[in-house]
């Protein structure tokens, strides 16, 4: 059976969102106001990417994930927008920051309410699984951050963004070859210190 391919980042004319991205950055509100529809269908991609790891039953849907991140989004304060990918990487950046934050409430929260009744010992392993797993990547995360900066970032950019060797070397300003050899190293270390 063949590996479904994910649709490449750059479907939209990279010029012309950079473009909009510069004006906006500029303060013309009226570039945002013609951005959004371009990168809406990008976000709802990373959206339901990031949304694909979590479990059926996720209280955050991939349109209320969207939202927020475009909240924040419009919320920084004035960045200097590069280009798309770098745009389309604090996007994903943000996405994992809310769904982290969402985990972490959630392994926070003691019983729950109103919800329906179902065996004790299933529902509440099954969601502080999903919610420590969660976490568990972002720790991991801080800490090769801690060690490697700009391979946290790749596995951000890769993983969790979607973006692929080229557009992550764009981003970062480095050779594909670095990202390449970063991401391998990256994945290894990650896994290492998700199974010790």
């Amino acid at each position: 059976m063949r590996k479904a391919r994910t649709k490449p980042l750059m479907v939209i004319p990279n010029a012309q969102v950079t473009v909009l991205l510069r004006q906006w950055s500029e303060g013309d509100e009226s570039a945002l106001e013609q951005l959004t529809p371009l990168v809406y269908d990008e976000l709802h991609r990373l959206a339901h990417q990031h949304m694909r790891r979590e479990s059926a039953g996720h209280v955050l849907q991939t349109s209320a994930l969207i939202n927020e991140a475009y909240l924040r989004l419009v919320d920084q304060p004035r960045i200097q927008w590069e280009s798309r990918t770098h745009f389309f990487g604090i996007a994903a950046r943000l996405m994992r920051r809310i769904l982290v934050d969402d985990a972490r409430k959630r392994n926070a929260a003691k019983r729950g309410g109103s919800m329906m009744q179902v065996p004790l010992d299933q529902v509440e392993n099954l969601v502080q699984n999903q919610a420590a797993n969660v976490v568990a990547v972002d720790e991991a995360l801080q800490k090769l951050e801690a060690i490697d900066v700009r391979q946290s970032q790749i596995v951000e950019l890769r993983f969790f963004g979607g973006l692929s060797i080229e557009e992550t070397a764009n981003v970062l300003k480095v050779s594909p070859g670095t990202v390449m050899r970063d991401w391998t190293f990256a994945r290894a270390w990650l896994r290492n210190q998700m199974t010790s």
